[in-house]
């Protein structure tokens, strides 16, 4: 089964959010305006309004063109309109201002991956992972292993998805995206043993279960498949992952 996708042929791309971590000097007028504009850009960007947010983005950039991150806003906008000359032009612009911003690093990187440039954005993921301002280094860790898995590169993948399980054990987002890379590979006796060494210290999350779901029907282990579905659908009912059970294939390849 496919789950949701950033980068094409790989799970989830952990995308990083723009942030206030940039260092400013005290905010005039000016800076505080396009503080305001920027904001409103990021929601109607969140919200698909493109027009609105291209037009409150490009105000920010006017009132204070040397904010790191109203460039990372306006680059990504230009990705979402498929503008990946002026997306890149933008990020490039958000790093020569806050070269050591993590933030700023991470965005671009994601960036990197999604439009298949691997090499460059597994390098800027792992600047964020070994940068000590940046609070989740397993994050950047595991967003390395899926460009890597995008890239058919699974043996570096593997290392960087159980690198971030090193830095935290219990991050289950490292778990879920090295499970799927064994079930992608047929190892699945592997992925579900992932999913059994996980769920026996720490909590639940319902994409892990469903994965064992997934895992267990592929090795024919019927009574863990049961399990792992009845707990999902007592302690998830309303999850994404419960309502998919009833369309998961029989066979899934």
């Amino acid at each position: 089964m496919a789950t949701t996708m950033v980068v094409a042929g790989v799970a989830v791309l952990l995308v990083g959010c723009v942030s206030g971590s940039a260092q400013r000097p005290e905010s005039s007028n000016a800076e505080n305006a396009a503080e305001f504009n920027m904001q409103l850009g990021i929601a109607y960007l969140r919200q698909g309004n493109l027009p609105l947010a291209q037009e409150k983005l490009t105000r920010a950039l006017e009132q204070n063109p040397r904010d790191p991150n109203v460039h990372t806003a306006l680059g990504l906008l230009n990705d979402r309109l498929d503008r990946p000359r002026e997306a890149d032009e933008h990020y490039r612009a958000a790093l020569r201002l806050a070269p050591r911003d993590p933030d700023v690093l991470n965005n671009y990187a994601v960036y990197l991956c999604k439009r298949g440039r691997y090499d460059e954005g597994v390098k800027r993921f792992e600047e964020v992972a070994n940068n000590r301002l940046y609070r989740a280094p397993e994050a950047a860790y595991t967003n390395a292993g899926v460009c890597n898995q995008s890239a058919q590169r699974f043996d570096e993948a593997e290392r960087l998805y159980r690198r971030a399980l090193t830095v935290r054990p219990n991050y289950a987002e490292a778990v879920l995206q090295l499970g799927n890379l064994m079930l992608q590979l047929g190892r699945n006796d592997e992925a579900k043993a992932e999913v059994d060494r996980y769920l026996a210290n720490f909590t639940a999350t319902p994409e892990l279960l469903f994965l064992g779901v997934r895992a267990s029907r592929v090795t024919g282990d019927i009574r863990a498949e049961e399990r792992f579905a009845r707990r999902l659908k007592v302690d998830f009912p309303d999850s994404a992952p419960a309502r998919a059970l009833a369309t998961l294939p029989r066979n899934p390849g």
